[in-house]
């Protein structure tokens, strides 16, 4: 019996997805739950399993935009597995193939070229090498137009001739995921009054916290003590102090939201992933590390699901394990702020009077103007710096031990 495998929906108000790899081929033996197929839609990349056991047949090529409830494959399920645990059975198993023997065409030995026969003369080739030019960029004033070495002294490479370097391109469709993206920043650009503030933390007493705790931490969690549960825990209560920073607009409307769900930005196989980190306002220090870890981990091995990067009322994305210093990060919608962390960097800060040497960090908020005002955007800001420099007293309640349950 033929089995008709159809498209699943991978998700609430998805239609469509794209064909992005066959991981089997026409003929293969497959098992049921086996991953057959990558497919794109415009929220992750998922994989598609084999619904029965038996001999596939592909019905749609990579790359192709199929709907969600098309036939993709079928799959005859009466077939026998092969002997050998060989994928193909014997009656479809590829054939080698035979080389056929093409004439040889006959080939003119090229002329050798000489001062007498040639464009340019021995000392002339030699000033246009050092020069990385070619003959054929010059036009000699020698007797039968030779190029003579003052012609390739006098000669100037012109900015629009190409040098003698590779000049090769490569031509690849963008996934639907990576079009999706790219949609929706544009869009972002064009329909919200993103502007962005900016702001400094020193990040001494977290240093410090981290040096004194994180082995046993990590000891006894089996997580570490890293940078994005600090954030994510100043950003939860900056976010209580100005919820109009954890809003969003819908038509005339401002709907606003008494939780906090933390987007995460994740650099995944197929580009950068934003898995939800689901009230994070209920979350301790090692609640938020492990949450950050398990969906970090689904993101890189392509195993996260779109309901797990749905929702957010608040994205932080760190461009510092990239190393970079300072950026204006967009904003993800529908959500109306973004937070983006950098680098760590020494640099000399004033301190109680004086002048020290401290590890300090950039810190940018992207915020959309039509609600979040100036006074909300700086404050919250503020206050997310104000909890960074202060963690025990504002992230810990004055006990650090309870704080890391240790």
């Amino acid at each position: 019996m033929a089995l008709e495998m159809k498209v699943p929906s991978p998700g609430e108000s998805i239609t469509e997805v794209e064909i992005a790899q066959w991981l089997v081929e026409t003929g293969d033996y497959v098992e049921k739950d086996q991953a057959i197929a990558e497919v794109d839609s415009d929220k992750a990349t998922l994989e598609l399993p084999a619904e029965a056991s038996g001999i596939i047949t592909l019905m749609a090529e990579e790359g192709d935009a199929v709907e969600v409830g098309q036939v993709v494959c079928l799959i005859d399920t009466d077939a026998a597995k092969p002997a050998g645990g060989d994928s193909k059975p014997a009656a479809v198993a590829e054939t080698p193939k035979v080389e056929e023997k093409k004439p040889t065409a006959s080939v003119t030995p090229a002329k050798t070229e000489t001062y007498a026969t040639g464009t340019a003369s021995p000392a002339a080739k030699k000033v246009l090498a050092e020069k990385g030019m070619d003959a054929s960029q010059v036009k000699g004033t020698g007797r039968d137009g030779r190029i003579t070495k003052a012609d390739a002294v006098d000669a100037k490479p012109s900015l629009g001739t190409p040098g003698l370097g590779g000049r090769g391109e490569s031509r690849k469709k963008l996934s639907m995921l990576r079009r999706k993206v790219a949609e929706r920043l544009v869009s972002v650009k064009n329909e919200t009054a993103m502007l962005t503030t900016f702001n400094e933390v020193d990040m001494q007493p977290i240093f410090d916290l981290r040096s004194q705790h994180k082995e046993n931490f990590k000891s006894k969690h089996g997580v570490s003590l890293g940078f994005m549960s600090f954030f994510t825990l100043a950003c939860v209560r900056a976010l209580q102090q100005y919820p109009a920073v954890n809003s969003m607009v819908d038509g005339d409307y401002m709907v606003s939201y008494d939780f906090q769900d933390i987007s995460i930005a994740v650099s995944g196989p197929k580009g950068l992933m934003v898995p939800v980190i689901r009230n994070a306002e209920n979350l301790s220090f090692r609640g938020v590390e492990s949450e950050v870890k398990r969906l970090a981990i689904r993101a890189r091995e392509g195993q996260i699901t779109v309901d797990e990067m749905t929702g957010g009322t608040f994205t932080i994305t760190n461009g510092g394990v990239f190393g970079s210093m300072l950026s204006t990060p967009i904003i993800n919608p529908p959500q109306s702020a973004i937070l983006g962390m950098h680098n760590i960097v020494e640099r000399p800060i004033v301190r109680d009077g004086q002048i020290v040497i401290a590890p300090i960090m950039y810190v940018a908020l992207s915020y959309d103007h039509r609600i979040i005002d100036g006074k909300e955007s700086v404050g919250f800001l503020v206050a997310v710096k104000e909890a960074l420099e202060n963690p025990e007293e504002l992230l810990m309640d004055n006990n650090v031990m309870k704080a890391l349950e240790m």
